[in-house]
């Protein structure tokens, strides 16, 4: 039986480890939503990202509260590479130091993304946005709302649903009726003596987007306050179903992307990053996902352009700011439950 030579061996076994570390090093892992939205991440961002690199883009799916207790979890040890967050839990994260800042001169495409798309210190960057606006039928509303406070009109008892505070629409509501009433947002008392009387008119507070659907689609209802994505995808299928901005501003949702910290691949994240933030990445995401582009040279079409932010709608977004949200909700919470829930 022959001997391999010690130094052989050990070449060899380094030779290994070499071209393993090459092989995990062209693979970023990317923690991202689950359903339509990680099928259209393939399409519009995944399959350009692996063609200009030759290497693969491995998505963990999931939800941004899972994202951020694995993160957490790691403790700045990363398995992620790049990850999807809201802005409120991509911010916790920041004031916890576990996310890496985006180096801007690293991406071709930061000159073209809209100043307000980037997080505070570049923590993260808004690769999309959607937002909070009044949906309605316009067979059964035959003059559109052109306010929030169309919402407050008894004339919609029940023909509305409105979304509970557990979900981002109800939050966004009773943020919007207390702007519209003068308050501070860290005050939420108007807000509430407005949203009491439209809860009590409306036919449910629903608690997941898709709740509604049926209601729309059955013409159980006329008007509701929902989602710029959502309402886009049903009118795709021929529900009677148009998109209203109030005239104050819609409020505007921020998914973000964010570099977790410890990272094993950023020069791959970077690279993903541009493909998503290119004007190309952006326009096909819009149009299949109505998910509003950041990048100024996207140009719409005129279906999409009215129904997701773009130009003025975009322009005129307002964003909760996120530390108060993270805050306060738990308080609004159980105020809610004691004071608008039935």
């Amino acid at each position: 039986m022959s001997v391999i030579p010690r130094s052989v061996a050990l070449a060899t076994v380094l030779t290994a480890s070499i071209a393993a570390s090459a092989a995990h090093a062209q693979e970023v892992v990317i923690a991202t939503y689950g359903g339509s939205f990680a099928e259209d991440t393939k399409t519009c961002h995944v399959a350009a990202f692996e063609k200009a690199t030759g290497a693969k883009a491995t998505l963990k799916l999931g939800s941004s509260v899972q994202f951020a207790a694995s993160l957490r979890a790691m403790g700045g040890k990363s398995d992620f590479d790049v990850a999807y967050l809201d802005d409120s839990l991509a911010t916790q994260l920041q004031n916890e130091k576990l996310l890496t800042p985006i180096d801007r001169s690293k991406l071709t495409n930061a000159a073209d993304i809209a100043p307000n798309a980037w997080g505070k210190d570049n923590a993260f960057v808004n690769f999309m946005t959607a937002a909070t606006v009044i949906a309605y039928n316009p067979k059964l509303v035959t003059t559109p709302p052109t306010s929030w406070a169309d919402l407050l009109d008894p004339k919609y008892e029940g023909k509305m649903a409105i979304g509970d505070i557990t979900g981002t629409s109800g939050m966004h509501l009773l943020l919007a009726l207390n702007r519209l009433k003068g308050g501070e947002i860290g005050n939420q008392d108007a807000g509430f003596e407005a949203i009491k009387p439209v809860a009590k008119r409306s036919v449910t507070l629903y608690t997941q987007a898709d709740q509604i659907v049926s209601l729309f689609e059955r013409g159980e209802i006329a008007i509701a306050p929902w989602y710029t994505d959502r309402i886009g995808s049903l009118a795709d299928k021929g529900v009677p179903i148009a998109v209203a901005y109030p005239k104050e501003g819609a409020v505007g949702i921020r998914p973000t992307i964010v570099f977790p910290k410890g990272a094993a691949n950023a020069e791959l994240a970077y690279k993903y990053l541009d493909v998503v933030l290119s004007p190309e990445g952006q326009k096909c995401f819009a149009e299949r996902k109505y998910a509003g582009p950041v990048n100024t040279k996207v140009k719409l079409d005129d279906k999409v352009a009215a129904i997701v932010p773009y130009g003025p709608t975009y322009d005129k977004l307002w964003y909760p700011d996120p530390e108060v949200i993270a805050k306060e909700l738990p308080v609004w919470t159980r105020r809610w439950q004691r004071q608008v829930a039935r």
